[in-house]
């Protein structure tokens, strides 16, 4: 174990492959389409584990080549255009060059529509680049960091995380206009990501639509359960202290395998002082989780109408529901009439508060839907 890792089940970055589960399959397809030229399309739900497989290739590929640059951008905040290409931007500058002053004349010598400054980071003490894109350049800006990507010869590897958020910009065409640039990249490999399946799945498989069959379609699912146990049963072993198959069976089944909250209770339950491992140290996990967040919780449901409220609860109460709108499901929970029940909906999908999963829709936040199922 790493000299400053005191617990191995992280909720939070990437350390090594020591602490990464399994996923072997699915990052040595995405490393093989990637090192021949593919793009790649990646989805699944939230806390499944998609950015920490991304974070793992990364690792892997920078082992085999130390000088591949490997980008990571989160496009869930952005809202617009130029809030992509603040993101964009900020992200590669600096990563191809590592000498500011060398930096700044080969951004000077490209860029024309923005600012570019050195920054100290304060942590790092490393240079950091700052920018200044000026109103009504967006365009003009993101054409300029593809050209400064494309005349470099370094192998560059850059992931696009929530991509599907690009869709819901004001802007008219964003999805032709960045095709127009990264069909031309020979050296930079991108890799799409997303939560949203439905919408990644009609930008890249639309013929309608500017990407259409541009990519390869990987899709991630949970971790199988007998090799997630056995991952997590060595660190216990190694602190002398055993982790029951029956146990991580139910931690597993409580979160249907999903990474974050199975990581989350391991992580609780390897901090504990006790020796002892059961279903009522799980128990005892879950609570502390449930309190720390409940003033969170509360003023989530204080921010909703009463009607949506309502529907949250049902859902939570069934775990899962395969038809909002029908007559037994609405009885039994006192719902009124189907429409009304159909419009809440609506609102707590585009919030994202509940997820569609592919059998059923649940409350987006498992650890939410367990605090309202106790109301």
């Amino acid at each position: 174990m790493s000299a400053y890792i005191d617990n191995p089940f992280l909720v939070a970055g990437y350390e090594s492959p020591a602490y990464f589960c399994d996923r072997e399959k699915e990052t040595e397809i995405l490393r093989t389409n990637l090192q021949n030229g593919r793009n790649i399309t990646l989805t699944s739900p939230r806390r499944l584990g998609k950015t920490g497989l991304v974070r793992h290739l990364y690792y892997l590929l920078k082992k085999e080549n130390p000088e591949a640059v490997t980008i990571y951008i989160d496009l869930f905040p952005t809202e617009s255009l130029r809030d992509f290409t603040q993101a964009f931007a900020s992200a590669v500058l600096g990563q191809l060059d590592s000498d500011p002053v060398k930096l700044l004349k080969k951004i000077a010598s490209v860029f024309k529509s923005f600012r570019p400054f050195v920054t100290i980071d304060p942590v790092t003490g490393q240079p950091k680049v700052g920018l200044d894109i000026a109103p009504g350049t967006e365009a003009a800006t993101l054409e300029q960091v593809f050209r400064y990507l494309k005349k470099s010869e370094t192998p560059c590897y850059i992931a696009f995380d929530e991509f599907q958020q690009i869709a819901k910009y004001p802007e008219q065409n964003i999805e032709a206009l960045l095709r127009s640039y990264i069909q031309d990249m020979h050296n930079v490999h991108f890799i799409f990501s997303g939560s949203q399946a439905h919408m990644l799945g009609e930008m890249f498989l639309s013929p309608k639509r500017p990407f259409y069959q541009s990519t390869s379609e990987i899709a991630i699912g949970p971790i199988d359960e007998q090799v997630y146990y056995a991952f997590a049963a060595v660190f216990f072993k190694k602190v002398g202290r055993s982790l029951p198959q029956e146990v991580f069976h139910l931690v597993y089944s409580l979160y249907e395998g999903y990474t974050w909250y199975v990581q989350m209770i391991l992580n609780r339950m390897y901090a504990k002082s006790t020796r002892t491992v059961d279903a009522s140290l799980v128990q005892d996990c879950i609570l502390e989780i449930l309190q720390e967040n409940e003033f969170y919780y509360q003023y989530l449901l204080q921010t909703l109408p009463r009607g949506q409220v309502k529907l949250l609860k049902a859902v939570a109460r069934e775990k899962k529901v395969r038809a909002i709108t029908a007559g037994a499901f609405l009885a039994k929970h006192g719902l009124t009439a189907a429409s009304s029940a159909k419009s809440a909906l609506g609102v707590l999908l585009a919030n994202e508060i509940i997820y569609r999963a592919p059998d059923g829709y649940i409350v987006y936040d498992r650890f939410f839907g367990q605090w309202l199922e106790a109301l």
